[in-house]
């Protein structure tokens, strides 16, 4: 068994490197409301006109007044709606920084490089020894590394790429497992797997981060920045 360190920002950027290229990548869901609101305005006021009493018509200072109303919830709405996107906006252009940095995210899975891999685990609670266990994809063992005594929270390591024999692994992906205890009373751990943002989503109630293949997480999700 072998202890580890946390890397720095050299090394994580040297594995970062071996990612890929930094990309950039958005959607939006935008909604028509304003529009809609319109149209059933219209509809509405037309076939009222069309069935109106011919002996007591809508006088023009009704009408007026009615397309009086709609223009100003259209402008209420259309404020609303341009209130809404700067400050979508503005978050994107807050997020788009992170485009192209590393991040923890919950998965059992490490990305061995030829400068290392990157894993991490996340606490609920201080433990007294926390081990993590690495395998490759047909779960025969690689190597054991001993984080220690760690406090609760998130926490990262670097894997420098040799197996317990001292041999070095083919870079690739492996597979990890989490275990912590806190003398002899065992810890919940949950295993955390770096990954690359390459883009800003933008949906429908929340901004989030695309991270590589790994999928879209929002900002919540992620545990560490590298």
């Amino acid at each position: 068994m072998s202890t580890t360190t946390n890397p720095t920002t050299t090394t994580a950027s040297s594995i970062l490197a071996q990612y890929g290229p930094r990309t950039t990548s958005s959607s939006s869901a935008t909604a028509g409301a304003v529009e809609d609101m319109q149209n059933r305005f219209l509809t509405l006021l037309t076939t009222q006109l069309k069935n109106q009493d011919p002996l007591n018509p809508m006088d023009n200072a009704e009408v007026t007044s009615q397309l009086a109303q709609m223009s100003t919830v259209q402008g209420i709405e259309k404020l609303n709606q341009l209130v809404s996107e700067l400050a979508g906006t503005a978050q994107m252009t807050d997020m788009a920084s992170l485009v192209g940095r590393g991040v923890l995210v919950a998965g059992n899975q490490i990305t061995l490089t030829n400068s290392g891999g990157i894993g991490g685990v996340d606490l609920p609670a201080a433990a007294s020894e926390v081990k993590v266990t690495i395998t490759d994809q047909s779960g025969v063992l690689v190597r054991t590394l001993d984080l220690g005594a760690l406090d609760a929270g998130s926490h990262n390591f670097v894997w420098d790429g040799k197996a317990d024999d001292g041999q070095t692994a083919q870079p690739g992906i492996y597979k990890m497992k989490i275990e912590a205890k806190d003398g002899s009373e065992p810890v919940t751990a949950t295993a955390l797997q770096l990954g690359q943002v390459t883009g800003i989503v933008k949906g429908p109630k929340s901004t989030d981060l695309q991270v590589g293949d790994l999928g879209i997480f929002t900002l919540d999700e992620v545990k560490q920045i590298m």
